[in-house]
């Protein structure tokens, strides 16, 4: 990851040497023993867990600071969040599949009891990411971990003026993995800008899945 320049700052590479991934990849021995290989492992219903390299560079890109909050779209197998989790100690994460997100949940808990007490900053949430977690916001950081065509408003109206987020944009299974910064002028008028954190290279996620009442329905893409 250091040689890759996936993961380059002192207070990220930390994070990825204190969580271990292997507990989050645990829901099954064929992927458990897979949990450190550049590749997107199958955790159960449908998404997947990415890689270390892809991780560390979307982690390392937000550049979280202590006492920052910070808000995930997607739990997935959880382990996004528990780098977090060693960067601030106000993480928040939400995830659409209530099994799944009951699930990581359990397994934040498990491993807060084995002694990774950094994973009780983590506030869990079962819902629609892409309405973000309005009571909770507005946030410094946004990390997105499924592909949508088009950034959701509500989550950049729930990220702070000089935050970053990063999130997959794209067509679905071609997402560029995009850095966005917002920022106040002069004037006092909110701007945003785009910078691609791969110069363009395709990266596929999982889609940007939707609620509709209790039951996830199609994606958010327009």
């Amino acid at each position: 990851m250091l040689k890759n320049k996936d993961i380059w700052g002192p207070a990220t590479i930390r994070a990825f040497l204190l969580t271990p991934r292997e507990e989050f990849a645990s829901v099954s021995a064929a992927i458990h023993k897979r949990a450190y290989e550049h590749a997107f492992l199958d955790i159960g219903y449908g998404v997947t867990m990415s890689g270390p390299h892809l991780q560390g560079r979307m982690t390392n890109v937000i550049d979280v600071k202590r006492g920052e909050k910070v808000l995930e779209i997607g739990t997935g197998s959880g382990v996004q969040s528990a780098y977090i989790a060693n960067l601030t100690e106000n993480a928040y994460t939400i995830e659409i599949i209530a099994p799944l997100a009951q699930r990581t949940r359990a397994l934040y808990d498990k491993l807060i009891d084995k002694g990774y007490t950094e994973y009780k900053h983590i506030k869990t949430k079962n819902s629609d990411g892409y309405y973000g977690w309005e009571e909770a916001g507005p946030f410094d950081k946004i990390i997105v971990t499924c592909g949508i065509d088009h950034v959701p408003p509500p989550l950049l109206q729930q990220l702070k003026t000089g935050g970053l987020m990063v999130i997959p944009v794209g067509p679905p299974g071609a997402q560029r993995v995009l850095k966005v910064s917002k920022t106040q002028g002069a004037d006092g008028s909110i701007t945003t800008s785009r910078e691609d954190i791969y110069g363009g290279k395709i990266v596929p996620f999982v889609p940007f899945t939707k609620l509709e009442g209790d039951k996830i329905v199609g994606s958010h893409n327009r």
